[in-house]
């Protein structure tokens, strides 16, 4: 059996500990990565509601220093990412960070170990990794889909680098092509069994209305079926349709494929046209699918990021402490 066949049938067959080192020792030519990557991934979730809360810096891009970083805003005072843990700990007291990759400076290990060591230093955590791959996982030319799969493991091993138990990985359209199951699943499975071999877990997150819908994300997670690809629901993207049944419907099918990271939203702003959910309603879908982990606060309604993080976090508390 090679190595995909078998990832698939131990994933499948749930089979026990001792099922499952016997299995790979006739597998064994696969070799230690992929009976690695055999295994589901394990994250020991925190129980406290406050311990499941992250901020995420993508908010505070206007003030994040970054060369990478086009929404700078020199008329506010600046930070780095290395500052940015220690910021979050002073301002929120909460212990969980998810740094955005165009807020990296970059990805050099002399770099990735400064930033570890400031998370530590903080007493924090990185809990996800939103991450673009410059390509599309579904366009039709196979050297720009490897060229997607190439620099996703890139950011696999980011996440190693600086402790991220997963990243999120963007769905970049493709000129004239219509999204398509097929080629980004075989892309995806790739960049999940890469995942797999460095414990990492691959997200996908209902973020693009055109290629990150929530539907055809599930088509794909279901088609992929990979226990190191999971969904990453936002709360509010998919209002942006200005349908509410829409929006619930899709937190509810990405909510029953998330594992480890959801993205808390109360509010979106397009063109001015402001978009609203119900936090608790939304907290408890999460509960009815009996979601388990990580919460970060991705701020984007109206106002500063500062006070509509806090309102956010206030929310998240409240909720989760029913």
């Amino acid at each position: 059996m090679d190595r995909q066949e078998c990832l698939s049938y131990l994933y499948n067959s749930r089979m026990n500990r001792r099922q499952f080192l016997g299995t790979a020792l006739v597998a064994g030519s696969a070799g230690p990565a992929a009976m690695f990557a055999a295994n589901e991934p394990h994250i020991d979730f925190p129980t406290d509601p406050r311990a499941r809360l992250g901020v995420a810096s993508y908010p505070f891009r206007a003030f994040i220093d970054s060369p990478r970083s086009r929404e700078r805003d020199k008329t506010k005072p600046g930070m780095t990412l290395v500052q940015f843990p220690s910021m979050v700990r002073e301002r929120f007291n909460v212990r969980n960070i998810e740094p955005l990759d165009t807020h990296f400076v970059s990805l050099e290990p002399a770099y990735l170990h400064e930033l570890r060591e400031a998370v530590e230093k903080a007493g924090m955590h990185v809990i996800d990794i939103p991450c673009g791959v410059r390509a599309s996982v579904y366009d039709p030319d196979a050297a720009k889909r490897k060229t997607a799969i190439d620099n996703a493991k890139k950011w696999v091993d980011a996440a190693v680098a600086i402790g991220s138990p997963s990243i999120r990985v963007h769905i970049q359209g493709a000129r004239g092509v219509a999204p398509d199951v097929g080629r980004a699943a075989e892309s995806l499975r790739v960049i999940a069994d890469y995942g797999a071999e460095k414990n990492v877990v691959i997200n996908l997150e209902n973020d693009d209305l055109q290629t990150e819908d929530a539907f055809y994300l599930v088509k794909v997670l279901d088609a992929v079926h990979h226990p190191y690809l999971h969904g990453l629901p936002d709360f509010c993207n998919s209002m942006m349709k200005g349908d509410e049944k829409f929006n619930y419907d899709a937190v509810t099918a990405m909510f029953q494929r998330a594992y480890c990271i959801a993205h808390v939203k109360d509010s979106e702003v397009d063109e001015g046209k402001v978009f609203r959910v119900d936090v608790g309603k939304t907290f408890a879908i999460a509960k009815a699918a009996g979601y388990k982990g990580y919460f970060s606060m991705e701020w984007e309604g109206q106002g500063e990021p500062y006070a509509g993080t806090q309102q956010l976090l206030d929310a998240s508390m409240k909720y989760l402490s029913v």
